[in-house]
């Protein structure tokens, strides 16, 4: 047992835990899930397929049902994605209308 570590008291448990594994811990708890139309849970770089058509505000553009977006990144919002997409800057798409391939 290594003596230079630093130990947290961890109100919650009651215990006093090494401070890394009580950070660890908390990221855990405070990570966002992102779930797709069907419940599956998304993570960044997965690539998902449109479930619908969608209008792309302040494209002019419509994606059809079926267009695949690949490499995503999660936002922190459990309801929103990013994505590239040719000829469309700052696409942010809700989870709701993908599927994870």
């Amino acid at each position: 047992m290594s003596t230079d570590e630093d130990y947290v008291y961890d109100e919650a448990s009651g215990e006093w835990l090494p401070a890394a594994e009580l950070a660890a811990q908390r990221a855990a708890e405070n990570a966002v899930e992102v779930r797709d139309a069907v419940g599956n849970i998304l993570a960044d770089g997965d690539a998902v397929t449109l479930i619908k058509d969608l209008e792309v505000k302040g494209a002019g553009q419509t994606l059809k049902q079926g267009t695949l977006i690949k490499s995503i990144r999660l936002t922190g919002d459990a309801q929103e994605i990013d994505c590239k997409y040719p000829g469309i800057k700052g696409l942010v798409l809700r989870a709701e209308f993908v599927r994870k391939r």
